[in-house]
């Protein structure tokens, strides 16, 4: 007997058991016949991470290795960086990084349910890629001080070995990151479970704490700075963006949608 299965475009991701259940009479057998993983899928034309064209598909789905834009607006440092989404246990530990999420733990049914939602995964795996709030996330983030006792986030070239370490370690945090680590592991993650993703480098990045829409400086009347205000400017930063479609929001959102994992301020 042949037969064939196929999936809904938005059906969860993750593994599947599959069993084969035959009905004689009053009689039901059963017999598993294996196990499966279904993924993201981009060229699915009913998938919400569809991506028409194939050189795209081929550099933000396939491609193991990129290039980091790090430093400041006027010396501008190209990082060589491999993704290795494709190498052996890096599926597994994706899948297990979104079953040690806190929204998993919270409730497991509806967390489960909403995995065919590139928009919930997405948010889900840029949690979890820091550990700075305590969810057993992948890397912890330090920007001061020495880092003698750990690694320097500079000495990071690829996501790999990081993501290995942190299996390792019985998911604990790997020390240190820093923004560039924080997207470039991001970016192996989405594009193992299937997502289109890329890195984004921009210099001069304005850091508004307090959300006005300003970056506020304060000085004395002498004029003397004053540390006062938490708004700050960067030389640097590095997040990613994943492309899907946003049907919440309408077809004009479609596209490439902002995903950052450094941690900064907590959000929803």
């Amino acid at each position: 007997m042949n037969f064939t299965i196929s999936s809904p475009a938005n059906a969860v991701i993750g593994r599947y058991n599959l069993i084969l259940q035959v009905t004689s009479g009053n009689k039901i057998f059963s017999r598993f016949l294996g196990q499966f993983v279904l993924l993201f899928n981009p060229w699915c034309p009913g998938d919400d991470v569809y991506l028409a064209n194939e050189n795209e598909r081929q550099e933000y789905v396939l491609n193991e290795n990129g290039i980091i834009f790090v430093g400041n607006a006027k010396y501008i440092e190209a990082r060589g960086w491999y993704y290795g989404q494709f190498q052996d246990h890096l599926l597994n530990i994706c899948l297990t990084m979104l079953d040690l999420s806190l929204y998993y733990r919270q409730d497991p049914v509806i967390d489960v349910s909403r995995r065919g939602d590139p928009k919930y995964v997405g948010r889900v795996i840029s949690s979890m890629i820091n550990g700075n709030d305590n969810d057993n996330g992948v890397l912890l983030g330090k920007w001061q001080g020495s880092f003698h006792s750990h690694e320097n986030p500079s000495r990071w070239d690829g996501s790999v070995v990081i993501l290995q370490k942190w299996r390792q370690d019985n998911y604990k945090p790997v020390q240190y990151g820093q923004c560039w680590v924080f997207a470039g592991v991001m970016c192996t993650v989405l594009r193992c479970l299937g997502i289109p993703t890329r890195l984004v480098s921009n210099f001069n990045s304005a850091h508004d704490v307090d959300r006005n829409l300003s970056i506020d400086k304060y000085y004395d009347s002498s004029g003397k700075s004053l540390n006062i205000g938490k708004d700050s400017t960067w030389d640097y930063h590095v997040w990613n963006e994943s492309w899907f479609i946003r049907p919440d929001l309408g077809t004009s959102y479609n596209g490439w949608q902002v995903l950052d994992a450094t941690p900064q301020e907590q959000s929803k």
